[in-house]
Parts: structure tokens; C-alpha cells; sequence
């Protein structure tokens, strides 16, 4: 077996997937998923993380679902514009699904965990979701994460987006802020900079473990 550094490896078989959700409120059972984006990561030959393919769904608000002024008055959305091309929050779970699972496959990992800032709040509406629509098959963890603000916090001192990733050295729109997409991507960008800056760590730590044991 090869003692490559691949993507397999180095999340013990996870593919980390950034998530990013704006929606109509804070409580995942009562207020809508409004818009939902995802960020693939690939791993090059040197062990570095970067992104690659970026997903978006504008998403209809499900029937009955409570959607807070104030939520929307900092995400900017109208669910209701006629303009707005918005999908089913099944529709839009089940072709990101496709995309996670074909990712799980190519990286050879078994499953999917989700990156996110703050991240139980994203995977609380993405599980809300999943119940609602009664979805089965879940590439995501159900309840494991990986939370970038906890990560920068440890890294860069700060745990707000913005901040962290300024800390990081890359660069802040905030004209672009509260977009799903937007706020993914950048989320991505710092979570690929702290897993790299932990590269040579995270190989002396493999190369001191314990052989494993069947």
C-alpha cells in the first residue's frame, strides 16, 4: 500500500465538503433553506488542499415554512421574486448529492463530512432538509463536522469569516458577503490554508502512529 499523501488518508477516509446555507431564520425546523452552496476540494501532488468545483441552488421555501425579516434583510433575499431560479429543496439536496457521492468516489474515501463556519448550524438544515424531503441516502456524516471557526480560532486567533480570513492573508469582499456561494468559497479558502499550514505536522504525527491492528 502506498504511503502517498491522498485525500483518503488524510481525513481518515473522509472527503471534507465546504457547505454553506443562508435561509429565513436560526431555528433549522421552522424557517427556510433559501439557498445552498457546496465547494468540492481536491488534494495535489505535494499533499496541498485547494478547491475546485463550486455549487449553487437557489431553494423554494417548503410549504409552511416561517421566514424572519430580519434574515432576510441581511441575506438580501426575496423568496418570492419572479426572477429567482429556485428548485425544490429535494431537487436541490438530491443533485448535490449526485455530486458529493461521485467526489466520495473518485477520492476513494467512504464518506462525506461537512466544512462549514460554524458548522452545526449549516448541517442542522441541511439534516432538517434531508427529513423533510425523506431522502435516504446521505453522503454526508450525520452528526461529525469539520467547524472553521473553531479551526481559526486555534489558527488565526479569529473565529468571524471575515476576520479569519483576512488574518489568513487572502482577501474579503463584503459587498459579496451573505451570498451562500461567496461565503462557501471563502470558507473554503481558509479551511484549505489552515489544513496546509498543518501539512508537516500532520505528516510527522502519521509517520510517529502506531501501526494499525485488524
Amino acid at each position: 500500500m502506498t504511503d502517498e499523501v491522498v485525500m483518503a488518508n488524510r481525513f481518515r477516509g473522509f472527503l471534507p465538503v465546504v457547505i454553506d446555507v443562508e435561509t429565513g431564520g436560526f431555528n433549522s425546523k421552522t424557517d427556510a433553506l433559501l439557498e445552498l452552496a457546496a465547494v468540492l476540494l481536491e488534494m495535489d501532488e505535494e499533499g496541498l488542499l485547494r478547491r475546485t468545483e463550486s455549487i449553487r441552488y437557489h431553494v423554494k421555501p417548503f410549504e409552511g415554512a416561517n421566514l424572519e425579516p430580519a434574515s432576510l434583510a441581511v441575506n438580501g433575499i426575496d423568496p418570492y421574486h419572479p426572477l429567482r431560479p429556485a428548485i425544490d429543496e429535494r431537487d436541490a439536496l438530491q443533485r448535490l448529492f449526485r455530486e458529493v457521492r461521485r467526489a466520495v468516489r473518485e477520492n476513494n474515501c467512504s464518506r462525506a463530512v461537512l466544512v462549514g463556519h460554524n458548522a452545526h448550524f449549516d448541517l442542522g438544515f441541511i439534516n432538517a432538509a434531508i427529513e423533510r424531503s425523506s431522502i435516504k441516502r446521505n453522503p454526508f456524516h450525520p452528526f461529525s463536522c469539520f467547524d472553521t471557526a473553531t479551526a481559526c480560532g486555534i489558527a488565526f486567533g479569529q473565529t468571524v469569516l471575515a476576520r479569519a480570513v483576512i488574518a489568513a492573508g487572502l482577501e474579503w469582499d463584503e459587498d459579496r458577503a451573505h451570498s451562500a456561494l461567496y461565503d462557501a468559497e471563502m470558507t473554503a479558502d481558509v479551511f484549505c490554508e489552515v489544513v496546509n499550514r498543518y501539512r508537516d505536522i500532520f505528516e510527522l504525527s502519521r509517520k510517529n502512529a502506531p501501526p494499525q491492528t485488524k
